[in-house]
């Protein structure tokens, strides 16, 4: 286990720069999961740290020691891909015992680290099996267990859940987070679904365009979003939206509605008001919104429903054993705590 350390980091392919100067500091032990849109940087970040492309200035450093110009393999790190890369010719055992090939250990320690490893992942009954004969978990799982029995100082997953159905992705997020619950590892994780990181990481990174827009705990960046492309890159349904302006005693909306504000902001500021759907109540005291609603999607306990209004389509949650019908003008209101008041220009948020 290690720390591992960006400082300045900056990629740039051709005349074409990537990554602007990303800072970052992963403590011993942390699991850290990159997170944003394709495109964002986060694979090359990632790939930055395993050496398998080259820094064009900055550092990075894991363990005390800046590797920028040392070769993947001495770098004390491992990685699992997105694709399973294991061989197909090969036993599980042999698959596992693949990251040790150059290892100048005994063969007895070698067999002692992949049964040891094989029984942290469940699969020491699997290990005469070759891949063909296994599920699409258990190949993961193999991957996993290649990268494990080195003991890096540092593990990288570049999006391993993405090949997965749904319920194995649930399942494999899971036992990822049980296994560094065991052994208490230094993760890097990169991915595109915000489930994954919010349910598995310490701390998330969100990226945009080779920067970074946050770093935080799932509750931070969820609750308390640095910017609107957060505000919005956070959480299913995504945030609502609405324009307003500062006024005295509060904020008037575009929709309408006027929002009291517990610390009023100097009058006459556009601003951009965020209001997650489970923030937003029928029949509130004091309505912001009202309008027909358009459309409901039936989620068992909870219905969303789609509400118009001249700003556009806003949802919101709804009880889902007595939702409004399609149609049926609602109003919604919030609590003020619960709104998130984000500069109109610049898109970062107020107070």
């Amino acid at each position: 286990m290690a720390d591992l350390i960006l400082r300045d980091l900056v990629k740039t392919f051709d005349k074409t720069e990537v990554l602007h100067g990303i800072n970052l500091d992963v403590r011993d032990g942390e699991f850290v999961v990159f997170v944003g849109p394709s495109g964002c940087g986060k694979s090359t970040t990632l790939r930055l740290i395993a050496g398998l492309e080259e820094v064009s200035s900055g550092s990075i450093e894991i363990a005390g020691r800046v590797v920028n110009n040392l070769e993947p393999k001495e770098r004390d790190i491992a990685m699992v891909f997105q694709n399973y890369a294991i061989y197909p010719h090969m036993t599980v055992r042999r698959n596992i015992g693949f990251g040790l090939r150059s290892s100048r250990a005994p063969k007895a320690e070698k067999e002692r680290r992949i049964e040891e490893v094989a029984a942290l992942l469940g699969m020491t009954d699997l290990l005469n099996r070759k891949p063909a004969q296994l599920s699409g978990g258990q190949r993961q799982r193999v991957a996993i267990g290649r990268a494990m029995v080195r003991d890096p100082a540092v593990f990288l997953f570049d999006e391993p859940l993405s090949n997965l159905d749904a319920q194995l992705r649930t399942q494999m997020r899971l036992e990822i987070k049980k296994l560094h619950q065991r052994v208490g590892s230094t993760i890097v994780f990169v991915t595109h679904d915000q489930v994954e990181a919010m349910t598995m990481a310490d701390r998330i990174v969100i990226m945009k365009d080779g920067h970074i827009m946050q770093v935080g705990t799932p509750s931070e960046v969820y609750h308390k979003p640095a910017n609107t492309f957060v505000a919005q890159f956070i959480g299913a349904p995504s945030m609502n939206m609405i324009g307003g302006e500062t006024a005295e005693g509060g904020i008037r909306l575009d929709t309408g509605g006027m929002l009291s504000l517990p610390q009023p902001l100097p009058p006459g500021r556009k601003v951009t008001l965020g209001l997650r759907p489970e923030d937003l109540m029928p029949d509130h005291a004091q309505p912001l919104i009202e309008g027909p609603v358009a459309v409901r999607e039936p989620l068992g306990h909870e219905t969303l429903i789609y509400v118009s209004t001249p700003s556009g389509e806003i949802i919101a949650k709804a009880d889902g054993r007595v939702p409004p019908e399609v149609g049926e003008t609602v109003q919604l209101g919030a609590l003020p705590e619960n709104v998130h008041v984000f500069d109109a220009a610049t898109g970062e948020a107020l107070g």
